[in-house]
């Protein structure tokens, strides 16, 4: 077929996948936001969120401005590089913006929706959590693909997968230090010492908590993997063009891709919930309705990609580089819920161990998450070594890119979670009734296993997308191989290993001092605010959302200097085969800890609930007391430090890939 007719129905593909998004919105928005409580809750959280949002895109505004002089000034092509990164921040951000803001808009109307019955509950929350899904990977094809067609450099297109970096950064690390202050410091107070329940609206963190899901779970995870499906996209259209050719080698990706869009789409329009009664049966009906368009998007993507590459490339080597990493994804998403749903052996035996206390829960939910890296690992080996053998290079970077084939359908149900769990909160706090709460509390029960398979599918894909940077890098300074006995790669390895800590513990200490200045400010307002505790007094939210903001601000800075820092620093001193070990130290450690850190605090979340349900003595309980301990311990782990780690493994990939010239031409080691 002839390149433009293909480049129009690349371009078409991305414009169908806006218009499906303006269809959900008009859809969504017609939904009523309930009675005046609601509405006034629901807008409560939709004002942190969207402050919270200004605050983070203006620090970041300056971050980006820095950036793209220094691109400018260094490297070439100048100043397209640079003009290239600045779309990328845009884009990024724009596709962050859009759903965050329908999700603040959708929560009420979910728990709305649910008064009627489940099954609307069901579709108003999963269409909202498309938009951000679909946002993503539609605005995220547009964009890497005009960018492609206009300038036919892959220095560029690199530029402005670096820009989608940069708000990943931001968004994902920042949003996730927001939500676990905001959280601990809400259960810390409100259970564990004033035992009242989650979502209580006399606890004056509990909106921060709401805000936080959004700015964490939706904006922050958004923008995390529309950096891994750029990255993708880019990685496979750099080491296209050198295996393909110039035409084949940027198309395909690009072709793929657009048919991932439409498979996806079409997968989403398979999740058609019904209404059925009993808390269990409920939950398997939303989950099950929700995975029947995961296998229709993955079928229909794995028959397309066939035949695509069959009569495009003639070779299907590049087909089974793809299978390798749907099968992959789908694999470690389905390892990532054995180790953390309540209904399995490892989440039960957190649960269990409760009862010998907090010490005990702690060190069982550290074994899960340890014991639970050795599957991820083991697929993602298997995935790189069969892509390999098939492409070579190009199908490491064809297999992470398969794996995000169909982001958008995947992407939809990780963001149905803080959506429903809002909804289940503002149910909550509306005193709706029992049935209605019963309905929320199933769909959020749900979106808690989504989540925990979302985190795990972003840090799998991230790891592939680290591995073809990593491939990428190798072309671009042309190395053929390290010797891993020389000083210089040891160095970087050991040095790519540490920064991994240091970014962790960062992010960590960070969620630590946030939830202890919202610890001392709920103190303060349970015992200056009188009739607070009986409910007549009301409480001061905005404070606490500020003093989140503020925090999680203050915290981004250092973490963000260090991650451009340390590999140009290496790059200019130790030289380029330094940082190839830097990005595998880096690559082997992060995934590690990002697996063990995701799976051991989504179990001890779910073994906290298990209790809530009424085993080992339920809510008040002795177990519940040392469940809420792990709970606590887990949120940063699980929504801050492990996911943030995402973002450094990909982004120190960027940056010695965009710089890799110079350190060639610039150090003799």
């Amino acid at each position: 077929m002839d390149p433009i007719v293909l480049k129009i129905l690349i371009l078409a593909a991305g414009v169908v996948t806006l218009g499906f998004i303006g269809y959900l919105i008009a859809t969504i928005l017609r939904e009523p936001e309930g009675n005046e409580k609601m509405k006034e809750i629901s807008h409560g959280i939709r004002q942190g969120a969207m402050a919270f949002l200004r605050r983070e895109y203006m620090t970041m505004a300056v971050f980006a401005v820095v950036v793209a002089i220094i691109l400018a000034v260094l490297v070439d092509p100048k100043p397209l590089v640079a003009i290239a990164f600045i779309l990328g921040v845009i884009t990024s951000a724009l596709a962050g913006f859009l759903g965050m803001n329908i999700a603040t808009k959708a929560n009420s109307r979910t728990a709305n929706a649910a008064i009627k019955s489940l099954a609307r509950g069901l579709k108003v929350a999963f269409s909202s959590g498309a938009v951000m899904g679909f946002g993503v990977v539609g605005i995220g094809l547009l964009g890497i693909a005009i960018v492609a067609f206009i300038w036919d450099n892959s220095h560029v297109w690199l530029g402005f997968a670096f820009g989608s970096s940069s708000v990943a950064l931001f968004l994902r690390a920042g949003g996730g230090i927001f939500t676990k202050s905001a959280d601990v410091g809400a259960d810390l107070v409100g259970k564990v010492e004033k035992g009242i329940p989650e979502d209580d609206p006399r606890n004056p963190a509990v909106i921060a908590d709401n805000v936080g899901d959004n700015v964490g779970d939706v904006a922050g995870m958004g923008s995390d993997l529309y950096e891994s499906y750029v990255s993708g996209i880019a990685a496979s259209m750099v080491l296209g063009v050198i295996a393909l050719g110039p035409t084949k080698g940027l198309l395909l990706p690009l072709i793929l891709n657009a048919i991932g869009l439409i498979t996806s789409i079409i997968g989403a329009l398979f999740v058609r919930p019904r209404e059925v009664t009993g808390f269990e049966k409920q939950v398997a009906m939303a989950t099950g309705t929700m995975n029947r368009g995961v296998y229709v998007s993955n079928t229909l993507m794995i028959i397309a990609s066939f035949f695509v590459i069959k009569s495009y490339i003639g070779d299907l080597g590049l087909f089974w580089a793809v299978v390798a990493g749907l099968v992959a994804g789908f694999l470690i998403a389905k390892a990532t819920e054995y180790f953390t749903t309540p209904d399995k052996g490892p989440t039960q035996n957190i649960a269990k161990s409760a009862q010998s206390g907090a010490a005990v829960t702690i060190i069982e939910g550290l074994a899960t998450g340890m014991m639970s890296t050795v599957i991820p690992i083991l697929l993602v080996v298997i995935a790189t070594v069969l892509a390999y053998i098939f492409g070579g290079l190009l199908g490491i970077a064809v297999a992470a890119m398969g794996m995000l084939l169909n982001l958008g359908m995947s992407l939809a149900m990780d963001c149905y979670g803080p959506i429903a769990d809002n909804a289940a909160g503002i149910a909550e706090m509306s005193h709706l009734g029992k049935e209605v709460r019963e309905r929320c509390e199933a769909l959020d029960s749900v979106g808690n296993t989504t989540a925990a398979l979302g985190k795990g599918f972003a840090i799998a894909s991230a790891a592939l997308a680290a591995l073809a940077w990593l491939a990428a890098y190798f072309e671009v300074v042309k190395l053929d191989v390290i010797n891993m006995a020389k000083v210089d790669v040891i160095s970087g390895v050991l040095i790519g290993g540490v920064l991994v800590f240091i970014f962790a513990a960062l992010s960590m200490k960070a969620v630590g001092a946030g939830a202890y200045d919202i610890v001392t400010e709920v103190r303060r307002q349970f015992r200056v605010i009188k009739g607070l505790m009986e409910g007549t007094g009301k409480p001061d939210y905005v404070r606490c959302v500020d003093i989140a903001t503020k925090r999680a601000l203050k915290s981004m800075i250092l973490p963000g200097v260090l991650v451009i820092i340390v590999p140009l620093a290496i790059g200019f001193t130790l030289g380029p085969a330094a940082v190839a070990g830097l990005l595998l130290g880096g690559l082997v450690v992060g995934f590690l800890v990002a697996v063990m850190m995701s799976n051991a605090g989504g179990a001890w979340d779910n073994a906290k609930k298990f209790i809530e349900a009424g085993n080992y003595g339920g809510k008040g309980s002795d177990a519940h007391k040392a469940a809420v301990i792990g709970d606590t311990v887990g949120d940063p782990f699980k929504d801050t430090a492990g996911p943030s780690l995402n973002i450094l493994i990909k982004l120190i990939g960027k940056i010695a890939v965009i710089f890799g010239p110079l350190f060639f031409a610039l150090v003799v080691w």
